[in-house]
C-alpha cells in the first residue's frame, strides 16, 4: 500500500488541533452520547410508572432502560479512559464488519509504542472511536439500531429554517426562468458558482464541531445570500471553480457522485446543487449518494439519515407554522409551497432512480456492503483500489466523484504533514487521475494542501487558526487521466 514521505499528524504537539480534540472535544461528544442515553431511558421509565404497558412490554423495557444503562457505563469507562491516555482496547467481534482490519492495525500500532489514546495517529483514532461505539451498541439487545446522535442531527436540521426557505424559493425562480438559462450557458455558469459555494459553505453545520455554539451562531454559518457568498468568496485558499465548470460543460447526460458528509442542512445543499446539474444542465441525468453504514463523526450521513430528509421536508409540521428567522417570507404559503414542490420533485427523482443511494435505501445500521464498507475503515483513500475495490470501480464510472467535507479531505491526504504548498496531487498519491476528482472542504483540521507558500506565510502571521477555524476553505478539482488509478 501507498505510504507518504510525511509522518501522520498525532496529538503529540500540544499546538494542533488534533491535541484539542483528543482532550477537549472527544470529552464533549462522549458526554452528549451518554445524556441521550439517560433521556432515552427517562422516556422508558416514565412510560413503566404510566402504566400504559403491557405486562410483557414491561420486561422488554426494563431489559431495555439496564442495557442503557451498561451502555452508559461503558462510554463512561471509555471517557476516563481516554483522559489518562489507556491503551486503545480491540474492537470486539460484535459481528459487523471491520473488526479484524481495526485490530490488525493496533496491534501493529501497539508494536510501536503508539497504541495509547494520545499516542496514536489522530486519523486511525478517530475512526477507531466512532467503530468502538458502534460495537457497545451492537453488542445489546435493544439498541442495535440506535443512532445516539440522530436526535441531534434532526434538531439542527430543524433549526436551519431560514437557509432552506431561501433555496427553496430560490430554485422556484430557477424553474420559472429555465429556458432563458438553458439558451445560455454563461447564464448556468454563473448560477453553477452560487451552487458550488453553498454546497462548499453548507458544510459548516458538522455537529461534531459545533460543540459550543448557539441556534443564531448556526444560523449565521448557513447564511446563504449572495452577499454572504460574495464576502465568503476571498477566503476560498484555492479555487478550482472554473476548472471543475469546464470539465462538466465537456460532458453530456453523465453521472455524478456525492461522498457525503453531514446530515441535515448539508445534505440539504447536496440535494440542492444534485437537483440544479440534473434538472437545469445538459451535463448529468444521474446522482449517486454515498452514504456511511454506522453512526459517523457524529452528523455524517447515513441511510436512515437520508431518507428522513426526505420525509422531514415534506412534513408540514417539521418547521414552525411561523418561523420568525426564515426569510424570504418562510412561513407563508408561497414559501412552503416552493419547498414542497422541490422536495416532491427529489422524491420523485429518487423513485425514479435519478437520484439513488450506493446502497438500498431500506439498509439499516451496521449492514455489511461492499459498496460502502470502505469508508468506515481507517484508511486513507490512497489506498481504495486495495482496500475498497468495488467503491473504486464504481467511481471510475463517474463523470465527476464530488469529496464533502473536512473528513473526506483528510482521508483523501492521508492526514499526514504535508507543506501546504504540496500540490493536490501529489498529496492524493495513486488516487490522481483515477476519476475526475472535486474536493469541497472547509478546513477544520490541520492538514492543508496546495496552498501558496505566501498565504501561508500572512496567514500564520495573522495568528488565526486558519487550518482549523472553518473560515477558510479549499475548492480543489482533478481531472481524469489515462494513467490515473494504475498504481
Amino acid at each position: 500500500m501507498y505510504e507518504a514521505p510525511y509522518p501522520p499528524y498525532d496529538f503529540t504537539d500540544k499546538a494542533s488541533f488534533a491535541y484539542e480534540t483528543v482532550l477537549k472535544r472527544w470529552p464533549i461528544i462522549l458526554t452528549g452520547i451518554i445524556d441521550n442515553l439517560y433521556r432515552a431511558n427517562h422516556v422508558l421509565d416514565v412510560s413503566i410508572e404510566s402504566g400504559g404497558c403491557e405486562t410483557e412490554d414491561v420486561d422488554t423495557i426494563k431489559a431495555k432502560i439496564a442495557e442503557g444503562k451498561s451502555t452508559i457505563e461503558r462510554i463512561s469507562k471509555l471517557k476516563y479512559d481516554m483522559a489518562r491516555d489507556r491503551p486503545l482496547e480491540d474492537i470486539p467481534a460484535d459481528g459487523e464488519g471491520l473488526v479484524e482490519i481495526y485490530n490488525t492495525e493496533l496491534a501493529r500500532l501497539a508494536e510501536q509504542g503508539k497504541g495509547s489514546w494520545f499516542t496514536a495517529p489522530w486519523l486511525f483514532a478517530e475512526c477507531y472511536l466512532y467503530r468502538l461505539l458502534r460495537s457497545y451498541f451492537v453488542q445489546s439487545t435493544h439498541w442495535r439500531t440506535h443512532d445516539p446522535f440522530f436526535e441531534q442531527k434532526l434538531d439542527t436540521f430543524q433549526k436551519s429554517s431560514q437557509a432552506i426557505f431561501q433555496l427553496a424559493t430560490t430554485m422556484h425562480e430557477l424553474e420559472r426562468d429555465k429556458a432563458t438559462l438553458a439558451s445560455d450557458p454563461k447564464n448556468l455558469n454563473v448560477i453553477f458558482k452560487e451552487m458550488i459555494q453553498m454546497c462548499l459553505w453548507g458544510n459548516a453545520t458538522d455537529l461534531s464541531m459545533l460543540t459550543h455554539l448557539s441556534h443564531e451562531d448556526i444560523k449565521h454559518l448557513q447564511s446563504v445570500g449572495r452577499d454572504a457568498q460574495a464576502a465568503r468568496k476571498e477566503f476560498i485558499l484555492t479555487d478550482d471553480q472554473d476548472s471543475v465548470w469546464a470539465h462538466l460543460t465537456s460532458l453530456k447526460d453523465s453521472r455524478i457522485d456525492f461522498v457525503l458528509d453531514n446530515a441535515g442542512f448539508e445534505l440539504f445543499t447536496d440535494f440542492v446543487f444534485a437537483d440544479f446539474l440534473v434538472t437545469y444542465t445538459p451535463y448529468v441525468s444521474k446522482v449517486i449518494f454515498h452514504p456511511k453504514l454506522v453512526p459517523w463523526f457524529v452528523s455524517d450521513v447515513t441511510p436512515p439519515d437520508f431518507l428522513a430528509a426526505i420525509s422531514s421536508l415534506l412534513s408540514p409540521a417539521f418547521f414552525p407554522d411561523d418561523p420568525v428567522d426564515a426569510a424570504p417570507a418562510p412561513g407563508t404559503s408561497d414559501s412552503r409551497a416552493h419547498l414542497r414542490a422541490m422536495v416532491s420533485r427529489w422524491e420523485k427523482y429518487i423513485e425514479t432512480g435519478v437520484f439513488e443511494l450506493s446502497v438500498p435505501r431500506d439498509t439499516p445500521l451496521g449492514a455489511d456492503n461492499v459498496k460502502a464498507n470502505f469508508w468506515t475503515t481507517p484508511w486513507p483513500y490512497w489506498n481504495m483500489r486495495e482496500q475498497g475495490p468495488e467503491v473504486f470501480a464504481g467511481l471510475r464510472e463517474s463523470g465527476l466523484v464530488i469529496f464533502k467535507g473536512d473528513l473526506n479531505f483528510r482521508k483523501l491526504t492521508g492526514d499526514v504533514k504535508w507543506p501546504a504548498s504540496t500540490p493536490f496531487e501529489t498529496a492524493v498519491g495513486p488516487l490522481a487521475g483515477a476519476f475526475p476528482l472535486l474536493s469541497l472542504r472547509t478546513n477544520k483540521a490541520d492538514v492543508v494542501v496546495s496552498v501558496d507558500q505566501e498565504t501561508e506565510e500572512r496567514l500564520n502571521r495573522s495568528g488565526e487558526k486558519w487550518r482549523y477555524n472553518g473560515k477558510y476553505a479549499l475548492v480543489l478539482f482533478l481531472p481524469k487521466s489515462l494513467l490515473g488509478g494504475a498504481l
